[in-house]
């Protein structure tokens, strides 16, 4: 993969990283599991063109941090066993998300 900067309406969905200093090859994990969970439609057509799907799986199947719509999204549109992604099993922490935020 050849290196590429991120299009520059993507700065919303990196506010916390040094925007700049982003590129395809950097932290695709990363760029892959923001683009997945916070994109719009033309982010994730730049996702599926930019990286292929082996690269889009790796990251569903490892991650724990993507909300479960996305991640049920994402199983569905990459026929993905649900039970093999790892923030669609049991919750590991014991205190349920949201009650005492």
């Amino acid at each position: 993969m050849v290196s590429q900067k991120l299009p520059s309406h993507f700065k919303d969905y990196f506010w916390d990283v040094k925007f700049d200093d982003l590129d395809t090859t950097t932290s695709p994990g990363f760029i892959i599991k923001r683009v997945m969970d916070r994109g719009d439609t033309a982010a994730i057509r730049w996702l599926r063109t930019t990286y292929d799907n082996n690269q889009i799986k790796a990251v569903l199947l490892k991650t724990k941090d993507l909300s479960r719509p996305t991640a049920n999204f994402w199983a569905d549109v990459l026929g993905l066993d649900k039970s093999k992604i790892l923030c669609l099993t049991k919750p590991y922490s014991p205190i349920h998300f949201g009650l005492y935020s």
